[in-house]
Protein backbone atom coordinates (compact mmCIF):
# COMPACT_ATOMS: atom_id res chain seq x y z
CA UNK A 1 0.00 0.00 0.00
CA UNK A 2 1.06 3.57 -0.54
CA UNK A 3 2.12 5.06 2.76
CA UNK A 4 1.95 8.63 1.51
CA UNK A 5 -0.55 10.94 3.13
CA UNK A 6 -2.64 12.47 0.29
CA UNK A 7 -3.92 15.30 2.44
CA UNK A 8 -0.42 16.25 3.59
CA UNK A 9 1.03 16.05 0.08
CA UNK A 10 -1.68 18.12 -1.56
CA UNK A 11 -1.42 20.64 1.29
CA UNK A 12 2.29 21.10 0.66
CA UNK A 13 1.59 21.52 -3.03
CA UNK A 14 -1.02 24.22 -2.33
CA UNK A 15 1.49 26.16 -0.21
CA UNK A 16 4.13 25.85 -2.92
CA UNK A 17 1.67 27.02 -5.59
CA UNK A 18 0.59 30.03 -3.52
CA UNK A 19 4.21 31.02 -2.79
CA UNK A 20 4.99 30.74 -6.50
CA UNK A 21 2.20 33.11 -7.50
CA UNK A 22 1.77 35.41 -4.53
CA UNK A 23 3.94 38.18 -5.99
CA UNK A 24 2.19 38.17 -9.34
CA UNK A 25 0.06 41.21 -10.10
CA UNK A 26 -3.59 40.75 -11.06
CA UNK A 27 -4.01 40.27 -14.78
CA UNK A 28 -4.95 43.72 -16.15
CA UNK A 29 -5.85 42.23 -19.50
CA UNK A 30 -8.96 40.47 -18.22
CA UNK A 31 -10.78 43.28 -16.50
CA UNK A 32 -13.79 41.03 -16.14
CA UNK A 33 -14.11 37.27 -15.75
CA UNK A 34 -14.71 36.17 -19.32
CA UNK A 35 -16.81 33.28 -18.06
CA UNK A 36 -19.30 35.24 -15.97
CA UNK A 37 -22.88 35.67 -17.08
CA UNK A 38 -23.47 38.38 -19.65
CA UNK A 39 -19.84 38.87 -20.64
CA UNK A 40 -19.13 39.86 -24.21
CA UNK A 41 -16.04 38.05 -25.47
CA UNK A 42 -15.43 40.76 -28.05
CA UNK A 43 -14.79 43.20 -25.22
CA UNK A 44 -11.97 41.18 -23.69
CA UNK A 45 -8.69 43.05 -23.64
CA UNK A 46 -5.74 40.90 -24.62
CA UNK A 47 -2.65 43.05 -24.65
CA UNK A 48 -1.17 46.32 -23.57
CA UNK A 49 0.23 48.17 -26.57
CA UNK A 50 3.11 49.37 -24.44
CA UNK A 51 4.39 45.81 -24.02
CA UNK A 52 4.26 44.51 -27.59
CA UNK A 53 7.68 43.45 -28.84
CA UNK A 54 8.27 45.60 -31.97
CA UNK A 55 10.02 42.63 -33.60
CA UNK A 56 7.01 40.34 -33.31
CA UNK A 57 3.41 40.14 -34.41
CA UNK A 58 0.58 37.89 -33.27
CA UNK A 59 -1.65 35.45 -35.10
CA UNK A 60 -4.81 33.67 -34.00
CA UNK A 61 -5.12 29.90 -33.72
CA UNK A 62 -8.26 27.93 -32.95
CA UNK A 63 -7.75 24.83 -30.83
CA UNK A 64 -10.27 22.05 -30.31
CA UNK A 65 -9.68 20.20 -27.02
CA UNK A 66 -11.66 17.04 -26.38
CA UNK A 67 -11.80 14.34 -23.72
CA UNK A 68 -13.60 10.99 -23.74
CA UNK A 69 -13.54 7.92 -21.51
CA UNK A 70 -14.39 5.05 -23.88
CA UNK A 71 -14.67 2.40 -21.11
CA UNK A 72 -12.19 -0.05 -22.65
CA UNK A 73 -14.07 -0.43 -25.93
CA UNK A 74 -12.09 -0.99 -29.13
CA UNK A 75 -12.07 1.63 -31.92
CA UNK A 76 -14.19 -0.39 -34.33
CA UNK A 77 -17.71 -0.47 -35.70
CA UNK A 78 -19.82 2.62 -35.26
CA UNK A 79 -17.04 4.52 -33.50
CA UNK A 80 -15.77 5.91 -36.82
CA UNK A 81 -19.12 7.64 -37.34
CA UNK A 82 -19.22 8.71 -33.69
CA UNK A 83 -15.76 10.27 -33.90
CA UNK A 84 -16.64 12.25 -37.00
CA UNK A 85 -19.79 13.49 -35.31
CA UNK A 86 -17.86 14.52 -32.22
CA UNK A 87 -14.95 16.23 -33.97
CA UNK A 88 -17.09 17.84 -36.67
CA UNK A 89 -14.02 18.62 -38.78
CA UNK A 90 -14.25 22.11 -40.14
CA UNK A 91 -11.86 24.62 -41.61
CA UNK A 92 -12.02 26.88 -38.55
CA UNK A 93 -10.08 24.44 -36.32
CA UNK A 94 -6.29 24.70 -36.59
CA UNK A 95 -5.25 22.17 -33.93
CA UNK A 96 -7.08 19.15 -32.53
CA UNK A 97 -5.95 17.94 -29.10
CA UNK A 98 -7.71 14.75 -28.06
CA UNK A 99 -7.45 12.93 -24.76
CA UNK A 100 -8.90 9.48 -24.16
CA UNK A 101 -9.18 7.35 -21.06
CA UNK A 102 -9.56 3.58 -20.82
CA UNK A 103 -8.71 2.83 -24.43
CA UNK A 104 -7.89 -0.61 -22.99
CA UNK A 105 -9.77 -2.39 -20.19
CA UNK A 106 -8.09 -1.64 -16.85
CA UNK A 107 -7.32 -5.25 -15.98
CA UNK A 108 -4.21 -6.66 -14.31
CA UNK A 109 -2.54 -7.78 -17.54
CA UNK A 110 -3.00 -4.38 -19.23
CA UNK A 111 -1.91 -2.38 -16.17
CA UNK A 112 1.28 -4.28 -15.30
CA UNK A 113 2.01 -5.84 -18.70
CA UNK A 114 3.97 -4.40 -21.63
CA UNK A 115 2.41 -1.59 -23.63
CA UNK A 116 0.67 -2.67 -26.84
CA UNK A 117 1.51 0.00 -29.46
CA UNK A 118 -1.19 -1.30 -31.80
CA UNK A 119 -3.91 0.25 -29.64
CA UNK A 120 -2.58 3.77 -30.06
CA UNK A 121 -1.89 3.16 -33.75
CA UNK A 122 -5.48 2.06 -34.35
CA UNK A 123 -6.81 5.15 -32.60
CA UNK A 124 -4.54 7.45 -34.60
CA UNK A 125 -5.64 5.81 -37.84
CA UNK A 126 -9.28 6.30 -36.92
CA UNK A 127 -8.76 9.92 -35.84
CA UNK A 128 -6.78 10.73 -38.99
CA UNK A 129 -9.51 9.28 -41.16
CA UNK A 130 -12.22 11.23 -39.33
CA UNK A 131 -10.33 14.51 -39.63
CA UNK A 132 -9.16 14.18 -43.21
CA UNK A 133 -11.64 12.20 -45.26
CA UNK A 134 -14.63 14.11 -43.93
CA UNK A 135 -12.86 17.32 -44.97
CA UNK A 136 -12.69 16.12 -48.57
CA UNK A 137 -9.01 15.25 -48.34
CA UNK A 138 -8.27 11.61 -49.23
CA UNK A 139 -5.96 10.16 -46.63
CA UNK A 140 -3.57 8.30 -48.90
CA UNK A 141 -0.94 6.97 -46.50
CA UNK A 142 -1.65 8.08 -42.96
CA UNK A 143 1.68 7.12 -41.40
CA UNK A 144 4.71 5.47 -42.95
CA UNK A 145 5.93 4.60 -39.47
CA UNK A 146 2.88 4.49 -37.20
CA UNK A 147 3.41 6.59 -34.11
CA UNK A 148 2.19 4.97 -30.96
CA UNK A 149 3.41 5.01 -27.38
CA UNK A 150 7.06 5.57 -28.25
CA UNK A 151 8.73 8.91 -28.76
CA UNK A 152 9.45 10.00 -32.27
CA UNK A 153 11.27 12.61 -34.31
CA UNK A 154 9.07 14.65 -36.60
CA UNK A 155 11.19 15.74 -39.61
CA UNK A 156 10.39 18.07 -42.47
CA UNK A 157 12.43 18.45 -45.65
CA UNK A 158 14.05 21.90 -45.29
CA UNK A 159 15.10 22.15 -48.91
CA UNK A 160 11.60 22.21 -50.30
CA UNK A 161 9.81 24.59 -47.97
CA UNK A 162 10.18 28.21 -46.98
CA UNK A 163 9.82 27.54 -43.29
CA UNK A 164 11.27 24.32 -41.98
CA UNK A 165 11.04 22.99 -38.50
CA UNK A 166 12.45 19.95 -36.79
CA UNK A 167 10.84 18.73 -33.62
CA UNK A 168 12.68 16.50 -31.22
CA UNK A 169 10.51 14.34 -29.04
CA UNK A 170 11.80 12.96 -25.79
CA UNK A 171 9.70 10.82 -23.51
CA UNK A 172 10.50 10.91 -19.81
CA UNK A 173 8.50 8.31 -17.90
CA UNK A 174 8.96 8.24 -14.13
CA UNK A 175 8.28 4.96 -12.40
CA UNK A 176 8.86 4.41 -8.70
CA UNK A 177 10.61 7.77 -8.44
CA UNK A 178 13.32 6.93 -10.98
CA UNK A 179 13.47 8.33 -14.50
CA UNK A 180 13.19 5.73 -17.23
CA UNK A 181 13.77 7.16 -20.68
CA UNK A 182 12.42 5.69 -23.88
CA UNK A 183 14.09 7.47 -26.78
CA UNK A 184 13.33 6.18 -30.22
CA UNK A 185 13.32 8.25 -33.36
CA UNK A 186 10.76 7.50 -36.05
CA UNK A 187 10.84 9.51 -39.24
CA UNK A 188 7.50 10.41 -40.70
CA UNK A 189 7.24 11.58 -44.27
CA UNK A 190 4.75 14.32 -44.91
CA UNK A 191 2.28 12.80 -47.31
CA UNK A 192 0.41 15.07 -49.67
CA UNK A 193 -3.36 15.11 -49.64
CA UNK A 194 -3.95 15.20 -45.88
CA UNK A 195 -5.44 18.27 -44.23
CA UNK A 196 -4.34 17.46 -40.66
CA UNK A 197 -0.98 16.00 -39.63
CA UNK A 198 -0.25 14.01 -36.51
CA UNK A 199 2.21 16.05 -34.44
CA UNK A 200 2.50 13.90 -31.31
CA UNK A 201 0.81 11.08 -29.45
CA UNK A 202 1.46 9.14 -26.28
CA UNK A 203 -0.20 6.17 -24.59
CA UNK A 204 0.19 4.99 -21.00
CA UNK A 205 -1.98 1.94 -20.27
CA UNK A 206 -5.45 3.38 -20.98
CA UNK A 207 -4.62 7.12 -21.05
CA UNK A 208 -3.94 8.43 -24.54
CA UNK A 209 -3.28 11.83 -26.11
CA UNK A 210 -3.16 12.67 -29.81
CA UNK A 211 -2.34 16.12 -31.27
CA UNK A 212 -3.10 17.06 -34.88
CA UNK A 213 -2.32 20.28 -36.73
CA UNK A 214 -3.39 21.73 -40.07
CA UNK A 215 -0.80 20.85 -42.68
CA UNK A 216 -0.67 24.38 -44.06
CA UNK A 217 0.18 25.72 -40.59
CA UNK A 218 2.91 23.13 -40.05
CA UNK A 219 4.43 24.60 -43.20
CA UNK A 220 3.72 28.23 -42.36
CA UNK A 221 4.97 28.30 -38.76
CA UNK A 222 8.04 27.05 -36.98
CA UNK A 223 6.88 24.14 -34.81
CA UNK A 224 9.60 23.00 -32.42
CA UNK A 225 10.42 21.22 -29.18
CA UNK A 226 7.65 18.64 -29.48
CA UNK A 227 8.08 16.48 -26.41
CA UNK A 228 5.97 13.99 -24.47
CA UNK A 229 5.90 12.99 -20.83
CA UNK A 230 3.91 10.50 -18.79
CA UNK A 231 3.30 10.21 -15.07
CA UNK A 232 1.93 6.99 -13.56
CA UNK A 233 0.31 7.53 -10.16
CA UNK A 234 -2.30 4.80 -9.89
CA UNK A 235 -2.03 1.62 -7.78
CA UNK A 236 0.65 2.01 -5.09
CA UNK A 237 1.24 5.51 -6.45
CA UNK A 238 3.26 4.33 -9.45
CA UNK A 239 1.17 2.14 -11.77
CA UNK A 240 -0.32 3.51 -14.95
CA UNK A 241 -4.00 2.74 -14.44
CA UNK A 242 -4.23 6.39 -13.33
CA UNK A 243 -2.03 9.33 -14.21
CA UNK A 244 -1.34 11.60 -17.17
CA UNK A 245 0.23 11.85 -20.60
CA UNK A 246 1.37 15.28 -21.74
CA UNK A 247 2.60 17.02 -24.88
CA UNK A 248 4.79 20.11 -24.91
CA UNK A 249 5.37 22.05 -28.12
CA UNK A 250 6.28 25.51 -29.30
CA UNK A 251 4.65 27.29 -32.23
CA UNK A 252 6.90 30.16 -33.18
CA UNK A 253 7.61 31.96 -29.87
CA UNK A 254 4.64 30.63 -27.90
CA UNK A 255 4.80 27.43 -25.85
CA UNK A 256 1.87 25.07 -25.30
CA UNK A 257 1.34 22.23 -22.84
CA UNK A 258 -1.52 19.72 -23.12
CA UNK A 259 -2.19 17.34 -20.22
CA UNK A 260 -4.61 14.45 -20.60
CA UNK A 261 -5.32 12.87 -17.21
CA UNK A 262 -7.31 10.09 -15.59
CA UNK A 263 -7.60 10.58 -11.84
CA UNK A 264 -8.74 8.36 -8.97
CA UNK A 265 -12.39 7.35 -9.01
CA UNK A 266 -14.84 7.17 -6.12
CA UNK A 267 -17.33 9.34 -4.28
CA UNK A 268 -16.53 8.22 -0.74
CA UNK A 269 -14.91 10.36 1.91
CA UNK A 270 -11.21 10.70 1.15
CA UNK A 271 -11.50 10.06 -2.59
CA UNK A 272 -11.24 13.77 -3.38
CA UNK A 273 -8.00 13.85 -1.41
CA UNK A 274 -6.60 11.01 -3.53
CA UNK A 275 -7.42 12.96 -6.68
CA UNK A 276 -5.78 16.09 -5.31
CA UNK A 277 -2.69 14.10 -4.41
CA UNK A 278 -2.45 12.76 -7.97
CA UNK A 279 -2.78 16.28 -9.39
CA UNK A 280 0.11 17.34 -7.14
CA UNK A 281 2.18 14.38 -8.37
CA UNK A 282 1.47 15.21 -12.01
CA UNK A 283 2.56 18.81 -11.47
CA UNK A 284 5.76 17.72 -9.72
CA UNK A 285 6.74 14.76 -11.89
CA UNK A 286 5.86 15.95 -15.39
CA UNK A 287 9.02 17.19 -17.06
CA UNK A 288 10.30 17.94 -20.53
CA UNK A 289 14.11 17.70 -20.14
CA UNK A 290 16.42 19.66 -22.38
CA UNK A 291 18.79 17.86 -24.67
CA UNK A 292 22.41 18.45 -25.55
CA UNK A 293 21.26 20.35 -28.66
CA UNK A 294 18.98 22.75 -26.77
CA UNK A 295 21.65 25.25 -25.68
CA UNK A 296 20.29 28.04 -27.88
CA UNK A 297 16.76 26.73 -28.15
CA UNK A 298 15.38 26.77 -24.62
CA UNK A 299 11.94 25.40 -23.86
CA UNK A 300 9.88 25.08 -20.67
CA UNK A 301 10.86 22.21 -18.41
CA UNK A 302 7.64 21.92 -16.40
CA UNK A 303 3.90 22.30 -16.88
CA UNK A 304 3.67 25.78 -15.36
CA UNK A 305 6.58 27.05 -17.45
CA UNK A 306 4.43 27.18 -20.59
CA UNK A 307 2.52 30.14 -21.99
CA UNK A 308 -0.73 28.27 -22.71
CA UNK A 309 -1.71 25.20 -20.66
CA UNK A 310 -4.71 22.92 -21.13
CA UNK A 311 -5.57 20.19 -18.59
CA UNK A 312 -8.39 17.81 -19.49
CA UNK A 313 -9.63 14.28 -18.99
CA UNK A 314 -11.70 12.08 -16.72
CA UNK A 315 -10.77 14.04 -13.62
CA UNK A 316 -13.38 12.13 -11.62
CA UNK A 317 -14.36 15.00 -9.31
CA UNK A 318 -17.84 14.36 -7.93
CA UNK A 319 -20.70 16.14 -6.19
CA UNK A 320 -20.11 16.35 -2.44
CA UNK A 321 -22.63 16.43 0.39
CA UNK A 322 -25.51 15.94 -2.00
CA UNK A 323 -28.06 13.14 -1.78
CA UNK A 324 -28.42 11.04 -4.92
CA UNK A 325 -32.16 11.67 -5.28
CA UNK A 326 -31.69 15.45 -4.95
CA UNK A 327 -28.93 15.40 -7.57
CA UNK A 328 -31.19 13.56 -10.01
CA UNK A 329 -34.01 16.01 -9.25
CA UNK A 330 -31.78 19.00 -10.11
CA UNK A 331 -30.65 17.24 -13.30
CA UNK A 332 -34.26 16.68 -14.31
CA UNK A 333 -34.91 20.40 -13.76
CA UNK A 334 -31.70 21.26 -15.67
CA UNK A 335 -30.70 23.50 -12.79
CA UNK A 336 -26.99 23.37 -13.55
CA UNK A 337 -26.14 26.40 -11.44
CA UNK A 338 -27.60 24.85 -8.29
CA UNK A 339 -25.88 21.54 -9.02
CA UNK A 340 -22.48 23.22 -9.44
CA UNK A 341 -22.66 24.47 -5.86
CA UNK A 342 -21.78 20.90 -4.86
CA UNK A 343 -19.05 20.33 -7.46
CA UNK A 344 -15.68 19.30 -5.99
CA UNK A 345 -13.60 20.65 -8.87
CA UNK A 346 -15.09 24.13 -8.53
CA UNK A 347 -13.95 24.07 -4.92
CA UNK A 348 -10.43 23.09 -6.01
CA UNK A 349 -10.28 26.16 -8.26
CA UNK A 350 -10.75 28.44 -5.27
CA UNK A 351 -8.04 29.75 -2.94
CA UNK A 352 -5.96 26.91 -1.56
CA UNK A 353 -7.20 24.34 -4.10
CA UNK A 354 -4.90 22.30 -6.32
CA UNK A 355 -6.32 24.08 -9.39
CA UNK A 356 -6.27 27.57 -7.93
CA UNK A 357 -6.10 30.13 -10.73
CA UNK A 358 -7.23 27.70 -13.45
CA UNK A 359 -10.25 28.52 -15.57
CA UNK A 360 -13.17 26.52 -16.89
CA UNK A 361 -16.15 27.43 -19.00
CA UNK A 362 -19.68 27.71 -17.70
CA UNK A 363 -21.13 24.21 -17.45
CA UNK A 364 -24.47 24.32 -19.23
CA UNK A 365 -24.90 20.62 -19.87
CA UNK A 366 -25.90 17.55 -17.88
CA UNK A 367 -23.37 15.51 -15.88
CA UNK A 368 -21.36 13.22 -18.15
CA UNK A 369 -21.11 10.15 -15.86
CA UNK A 370 -22.28 7.46 -15.10
CA UNK A 371 -24.59 6.08 -17.77
CA UNK A 372 -26.00 2.57 -17.59
CA UNK A 373 -23.95 -0.02 -19.49
CA UNK A 374 -27.18 -1.75 -20.52
CA UNK A 375 -28.91 1.44 -21.64
CA UNK A 376 -26.70 4.43 -22.44
CA UNK A 377 -29.78 6.68 -22.51
CA UNK A 378 -30.11 6.85 -18.72
CA UNK A 379 -27.90 7.18 -15.67
CA UNK A 380 -26.84 4.10 -13.75
CA UNK A 381 -28.58 3.28 -10.49
CA UNK A 382 -31.27 5.46 -9.03
CA UNK A 383 -34.05 4.79 -6.53
CA UNK A 384 -35.02 2.04 -6.46
CA UNK A 385 -31.60 0.78 -7.55
CA UNK A 386 -31.73 -1.42 -10.62
CA UNK A 387 -30.44 -4.95 -10.17
CA UNK A 388 -26.82 -5.44 -11.20
CA UNK A 389 -26.12 -1.75 -11.73
CA UNK A 390 -23.64 0.33 -9.79
CA UNK A 391 -25.19 3.04 -7.68
CA UNK A 392 -23.40 6.23 -8.69
CA UNK A 393 -24.56 9.79 -8.24
CA UNK A 394 -24.25 11.50 -11.65
CA UNK A 395 -21.32 13.93 -11.83
CA UNK A 396 -19.28 16.08 -14.20
CA UNK A 397 -16.26 13.80 -14.25
CA UNK A 398 -15.05 14.85 -17.71
CA UNK A 399 -13.61 18.36 -17.69
CA UNK A 400 -11.41 20.83 -19.59
CA UNK A 401 -9.40 23.54 -17.78
CA UNK A 402 -6.87 26.07 -18.97
CA UNK A 403 -4.22 28.36 -17.52
CA UNK A 404 -2.41 31.34 -19.04
CA UNK A 405 -3.13 34.60 -20.79
CA UNK A 406 -4.25 35.07 -24.38
CA UNK A 407 -6.85 32.28 -24.32
CA UNK A 408 -10.53 32.83 -25.06
CA UNK A 409 -13.17 30.14 -24.73
CA UNK A 410 -15.57 29.97 -27.67
CA UNK A 411 -17.65 26.93 -26.71
CA UNK A 412 -17.84 24.25 -24.01
CA UNK A 413 -20.22 21.35 -24.48
CA UNK A 414 -20.80 17.63 -24.33
CA UNK A 415 -21.75 15.34 -27.18
CA UNK A 416 -24.61 12.85 -27.10
CA UNK A 417 -22.64 9.83 -28.32
CA UNK A 418 -23.88 6.68 -26.61
CA UNK A 419 -20.70 4.61 -26.86
CA UNK A 420 -19.68 4.27 -23.21
CA UNK A 421 -20.79 5.17 -19.69
CA UNK A 422 -19.26 8.64 -20.24
CA UNK A 423 -20.29 11.39 -22.63
CA UNK A 424 -17.44 13.09 -24.51
CA UNK A 425 -16.74 16.75 -23.75
CA UNK A 426 -15.11 19.35 -25.99
CA UNK A 427 -14.05 22.98 -25.88
CA UNK A 428 -13.11 25.32 -28.70
CA UNK A 429 -10.55 28.02 -27.91
CA UNK A 430 -9.18 31.05 -29.69
CA UNK A 431 -5.59 31.73 -28.71
CA UNK A 432 -2.69 33.83 -29.88
CA UNK A 433 0.84 32.93 -30.95
CA UNK A 434 3.75 35.33 -31.06
CA UNK A 435 5.46 35.32 -34.46
CA UNK A 436 8.86 36.73 -35.38
CA UNK A 437 8.62 39.45 -38.02
CA UNK A 438 12.06 38.52 -39.29
CA UNK A 439 11.97 36.74 -42.62
CA UNK A 440 14.76 34.41 -41.57
CA UNK A 441 13.29 30.99 -40.77
CA UNK A 442 14.30 29.24 -37.59
CA UNK A 443 15.79 25.89 -38.57
CA UNK A 444 16.46 23.30 -35.92
CA UNK A 445 18.93 20.50 -36.32
CA UNK A 446 17.56 17.07 -37.21
CA UNK A 447 20.57 15.31 -35.71
CA UNK A 448 19.87 12.64 -33.13
CA UNK A 449 19.19 14.25 -29.78
CA UNK A 450 20.63 12.73 -26.65
CA UNK A 451 18.33 13.19 -23.65
CA UNK A 452 19.75 15.03 -20.67
CA UNK A 453 17.95 13.71 -17.62
CA UNK A 454 18.30 15.93 -14.58
CA UNK A 455 17.73 14.98 -10.97
CA UNK A 456 14.12 15.61 -9.90
CA UNK A 457 15.13 18.35 -7.51
CA UNK A 458 16.68 20.36 -10.38
CA UNK A 459 13.80 20.05 -12.81
CA UNK A 460 12.21 23.42 -13.47
CA UNK A 461 14.61 25.34 -11.21
CA UNK A 462 17.71 26.03 -13.29
CA UNK A 463 17.88 27.83 -16.58
CA UNK A 464 14.15 27.93 -17.10
CA UNK A 465 13.81 31.64 -17.62
CA UNK A 466 10.37 31.09 -19.17
CA UNK A 467 8.91 29.75 -15.90
CA UNK A 468 5.73 31.55 -15.00
CA UNK A 469 6.04 33.97 -17.91
CA UNK A 470 2.91 34.56 -19.96
CA UNK A 471 3.26 36.12 -23.38
CA UNK A 472 1.12 39.23 -23.99
CA UNK A 473 -0.50 39.14 -27.37
CA UNK A 474 -2.86 41.04 -29.64
CA UNK A 475 -5.45 39.79 -32.08
CA UNK A 476 -4.86 40.13 -35.84
CA UNK A 477 -6.57 38.64 -38.81
CA UNK A 478 -5.55 35.04 -39.50
CA UNK A 479 -3.93 34.30 -42.83
CA UNK A 480 -6.05 31.54 -44.32
CA UNK A 481 -4.27 31.27 -47.62
CA UNK A 482 -3.18 27.67 -48.04
CA UNK A 483 0.38 26.99 -49.13
CA UNK A 484 1.24 24.11 -51.39
CA UNK A 485 3.43 21.35 -50.00
CA UNK A 486 5.95 19.33 -51.96
CA UNK A 487 7.24 16.30 -50.18
CA UNK A 488 9.34 13.28 -50.69
CA UNK A 489 9.74 10.06 -48.77
CA UNK A 490 12.46 10.32 -46.09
Amino acid sequence: MNDKNPKSSSGKFRKWFKRKHKKKQPDPYYLQDELSDGDDFMEDIYVSSLEIDPCTSTNELRIFVGTWNVAGRAPVGSLAVDLEEWLKPQDAVDIYVLGFQEIVPLKTRTVIGAEDPRKATNWNLLIGKALNESSGCPWLTPMLNPISSDSYHYVRNPGLEKRASFSAICDNTRMRGKPITQHRHHQQAVIGGSKYKLMASKKMVGVFISVWMKEELVTKYSVSNVKVSSVACGIMGYLGNKGSVSVSMSIERTSFCFIAAHLASGEKQGDEGRRNHQVSEIFKRTSFPRSAKDEHNLHPLTILGHDRIFWFGDLNYRLYNLEDNLARHLIQKKDWKALQEFDQLRREQEDGGVFQGWREGNIEFAPTYKYSSSNFNRYSGGVPSRSGEKQRTPAWCDRILWYGKGVKLLSYLRSEIKFSDHRPVSALFSTQIEVNKSSNPRIFSKDTIVPNIMPPEQIGTSGNYEEGKATLLSLIEKDTEASSIHTKKL
